[in-house]
């Protein structure tokens, strides 16, 4: 009974959000654009560190990203995972537990849309509901935002700096969404892996059984997986 309250609680106060957002965007604003000169948008981080990022944009696969969990925790591994709104939603207790274990989340918008195409009016619509809805459940402040697909456009970039957001995509994409091959997988993610790559990971099955070589390669070759903030010097 607790849970369903909660999650009716953020139901609503997730709808007055969205209403805010809404009324902003109609009435616009003043603020002036900001250039990708911003450091906002990010594609690698520290390369005279020893540290690489696993991040794992989540829409799905509930199950499979608590498998992740245990396999992280085993290897004392750190990551990030940007989380889908619309999953959120449906997920409280998961993403409370995907923090709990001591994660970072970022946003990965709300339904998955395609941000290379919207105003920027539009892209702060879609991102902002899904940044204060992952705040509410975990009581953190989100700083990151991944774009679905990895598209955005000089208005992604924009609204995001405008509501203090990072934009961060990847060095290595493992396209584990699409290639079921477990060795294909590991060896794009750690073929000549270099310090400061970010590696791209969704919650699939073949993820899970893959995960374990990556960790094992990232840490026989002296490197620590460590979420993007602290990969990028955040």
């Amino acid at each position: 009974m607790k849970s369903k309250f909660i999650s009716v609680s953020i139901n609503l106060a997730l709808a007055a959000i969205v209403l805010a957002v809404g009324l902003v965007g109609f009435w616009g604003g003043n603020a002036a654009a900001v250039s990708y000169e911003n450091d906002v948008l990010y594609y690698c981080g520290d390369e005279n560190s020893a540290n690489v990022s696993l991040t794992f944009n989540v829409y799905e696969g509930t199950d499979n990203v608590l498998k992740i969990l245990d396999i992280l925790d085993e290897y004392n591994a750190k990551a990030t995972f940007f989380i889908g709104g619309a999953w959120a939603d449906d997920n409280i207790d998961a993403v409370r537990e995907i923090y709990a274990r001591g994660h970072e989340l970022g946003s990965h918008g709300y339904f998955h849309k395609d941000h290379s195409k919207m105003s920027k009016a539009a892209n702060t619509e879609e991102i902002r509901p899904s940044v204060k809805l992952l705040e509410m459940i975990i009581g953190q402040k989100i700083n990151l935002f991944a774009p679905p697909s990895g598209a955005f456009s000089e208005n992604t970039i924009n609204a995001c700096a405008e509501m203090n957001l990072k934009v961060i995509m990847w060095s290595r994409d493992t396209i584990d969404w699409r290639d079921k091959d477990v060795k294909l997988l590991v060896g794009r993610a750690t073929n000549n892996l270099k310090a400061g790559e970010i590696i791209l990971l969704h919650p699939k099955a073949q993820t899970v059984k893959a995960l374990p070589e990556i960790l094992n390669y990232i840490r026989e070759h002296g490197l620590n997986a460590v979420t993007v903030s602290q990969n990028i010097g955040e």
